[in-house]
């Protein structure tokens, strides 16, 4: 099929959209005939031969007609909607969730697909993924979200659900924490408590916005006084050496670097167009709480001097520091980060003009050999809009008002919520 028939055919199903919309069914039904006498194998007509046959009972045969649609236009959601609703028709369950996963690679943020992979964990007795599957269906619903009746009774469900895997988490958290709470009896734990309630649902976050954890009454500042971190000075003393060691390894040509974003296709969210490209590249010194041992060995002044730096450290988490390289005319959107309990540290290297950096309402250039120190779960973004690539060093460090009651803590919910999901919580940006 040329470009200009598959054109003309997808105008004729608009048209047959709107005339029902606007109530013209016979309109609608005399377009969609036209189609199909047109082009009888384009997948749209296919996809509503399919859904004819789902509504007649016919599952086998709008099965077999959908996998041959989803071959010819394999990124049309529709076409693996009504694949999903045959698959689980059949109760071909492993299918289904094979058919889920595509639809979600394609559009990550469908409800409909996410609460239907929360029911299929749900039938595989994973009652975990289940709840994490149901959470991120209702947290996509806007907040005056008013569902239709027939969705009621399945929102719910969900929200049953999810109310209860909360509460068998906190049981798990409790079990890690009780140690950690003996040893700190003597020490006010009420920050903390609201922390652990709030990561439970058990109380609203207002102000910073982190994607994993909310530390209360922690102040909210974009960028921190420079001089409440007199330990930096040593490290911004040794600013030549890390460039020129940055340079030697920049030296071997850009598969020296990993991209930052490395999501499947399709998941990576507003940051797709920056998925596996390292027109935003790194160089790990330390990633996910472990040296990089080569990268250090290369790095031999880099790593004297980041013998001042007082780690953040959570085990399978961070610290982490990179050499984040971000490519001329490129800019990372505005996000947030993972949780308040920990600060990030720029230390500008390579600054070429048109280089900025703004988190919050404050917006400010790197110089270099400057260090700063933010607050990513404050909305920020950064742009390159020279011709050269940008660089900086960029570490973690713990929130200083935390105690080390409330670090001890933090650290060891942390690691309960990864090991209760077995997955990774949190990374540096």
């Amino acid at each position: 099929m040329t470009n200009e028939e598959d054109h003309r055919i997808r105008q004729i199903f608009a048209a047959a959209s709107q005339a029902m919309a606007d109530g013209r069914e016979q309109t609608a039904e005399r377009l969609l005939r036209q189609a199909q006498a047109e082009a009888p194998q384009h997948p749209l007509v296919q996809n509503q031969l399919a859904g004819r046959m789902l509504m007649d009972g016919n599952l086998t045969g709008a099965r077999a007609v959908l996998e041959q649609a989803v071959k010819v236009d394999p990124t049309n959601p529709s076409l693996w909607l009504n694949l999903v609703a045959a698959l689980h028709g059949l109760g071909l369950h492993d299918e289904e969730m094979a058919a889920l996963e595509k639809l979600l690679t394609i559009e990550p943020l469908n409800v409909r697909a996410l609460m239907q992979k929360a029911s299929l964990h749900e039938r595989r007795n994973e009652p975990r993924a289940a709840a994490m599957s149901f959470r991120t269906a209702l947290q996509l619903l806007p907040k005056d979200f008013e569902p239709p009746v027939q969705m009621r009774q399945a929102l719910q469900h969900a929200r049953d659900v999810v109310d209860a895997n909360d509460r068998t988490l906190e049981i798990f958290i409790e079990d890690r924490i009780k140690g950690l709470r003996e040893q700190y009896a003597g020490e006010r734990l009420d920050g903390f408590d609201r922390c652990l309630a709030t990561l439970l649902r058990k109380r609203r976050i207002f102000g910073q916005q982190p994607t994993f954890m909310y530390f209360p009454r922690l102040p909210a500042i974009e960028f921190h006084e420079r001089s409440d971190f007199p330990w930096l000075d040593s490290i911004e003393a040794a600013t030549d050496d890390i460039r020129e060691e940055l340079l030697n390894v920049l030296s071997d040509g850009p598969e020296t670097l990993t991209p930052y974003v490395s999501s499947p296709e399709g998941t990576a969210g507003r940051f797709n167009e920056l998925n596996n490209s390292r027109r935003w590249g790194i160089y790990d010194l330390w990633r996910e709480g472990v040296p990089n041992k080569e990268h250090l060995a290369r790095c031999p002044r880099t790593a004297a001097a980041l013998e001042v730096w007082p780690k953040c450290d959570v085990p399978g988490s961070a610290p982490s520091c990179v050499f984040s390289i971000l490519d001329a005319k490129t800019r990372i959107p505005p996000h947030s980060g993972v949780s308040n309990t920990r600060l990030l540290v720029h230390l500008p290297l390579i600054i070429p003009p048109g280089c900025g950096f703004r988190c919050g309402a404050e917006t400010r250039e790197w110089i270099p050999g400057k260090a700063m120190v933010f607050d990513d779960t404050i909305e920020h973004e950064v742009w390159n809009d020279s011709d050269v690539p940008r660089a900086v060093m960029i570490f973690d460090i713990w929130s200083p008002y935390l105690s080390q009651a409330e670090r001890d803590l933090v650290r060891t919910t942390t690691v309960a919520v990864g090991e209760y999901y077995g997955i990774r919580t949190y990374d540096g940006d």
